[in-house]
């Protein structure tokens, strides 16, 4: 995992920033709607980021219910807390997918969104959360297949490298479509699938598509043979064509509902 992002305090800025845009906020509906918490449940996040979707999750259970959140990063765990702090029934701690720090059958519904994909052991983090869902409770998985992306450039060779490149960010850039397998193997009967498209057909900073530019600017200067001028240049051909009136952005994001047998 020594290749991947490291959510420091400025890369947990940088996704907060991220998550506040249109695009990742109608994704968060979508995710909710999923989960179809009540008051009184128990409800895990697991990768909670910076805690907008938790805050929300909160607000679903209300104080009669409760809400768990872990992270591997700590800053990301301390900007959750902060932003649940009215909340006394949401609480959060350092942990990861693959070892849950909550007992077994404890929890109505788990969720995680855009983390899965960092995961080296997929089968580990299905059986933790096989483990900590009550019989009957939900899984709800959001991830992105990379393969998937449409992105308009002015150099379509220098765009296929830059986002080989910027594969090595995660532990699986492709694994949507092997989650429906990996989780009946797990235990768990899938019973929703659902497509979420991050589209942007024009250019727009406060958007998904300018948010991850950035990070991928950053991630892939000084990998794979790409300069730090080349990965400049990448990023200001695609604002330029923003500004041209030409820009053209889409990835889809892939939603799944399982629950454990």
């Amino acid at each position: 995992m020594s290749d991947m992002i490291e959510f420091d305090d400025r890369a947990a800025k940088a996704v907060e920033a991220m998550y506040l845009t249109p695009d990742v906020v109608m994704q968060r509906s979508h995710v909710m709607a999923a989960m179809g918490l009540r008051p009184g449940m128990h409800a895990l996040d697991i990768g909670v980021g910076p805690g907008l979707l938790a805050y929300d999750m909160g607000k679903a259970v209300t104080k009669t219910g409760k809400v768990t959140g872990i992270d591997m990063s700590r800053p990301m765990v301390e900007m959750s807390a902060g932003r649940c702090a009215d909340m006394p029934w949401c609480t959060f701690e350092h942990g990861e997918a693959e070892q849950i720090p909550l007992a077994n059958d404890s929890v109505d519904v788990a969720v995680s969104t855009q983390v899965y994909e960092y995961v080296s052991d997929m089968g580990a983090a299905l059986h933790e959360a096989k483990r900590v869902l009550k019989p009957g409770g939900r899984l709800v998985v959001l991830d992105t297949d990379w393969d998937s992306i449409v992105w308009h450039s002015s150099n379509r060779e220098r765009m296929e490298r830059v986002l080989k490149a910027w594969d090595a960010h995660l532990a699986d850039p492709h694994l949507p479509r092997k989650l429906p397998h990996m989780l009946d193997t797990a235990g768990f009967t899938v019973t929703r699938r659902e497509l979420i498209p991050m589209f942007n057909p024009d250019w727009n900073p406060h958007s998904y598509s300018a948010g991850i530019m950035k990070g991928i600017q950053g991630f892939v200067s000084g990998r794979d043979g790409i300069s730090e001028d080349e990965a400049r240049a990448w990023a200001d051909d695609l604002r330029q064509l923003g500004e041209d009136g030409r820009y053209f952005f889409s990835l889809n994001r892939y939603l799944f509902v399982a629950v454990a047998g």
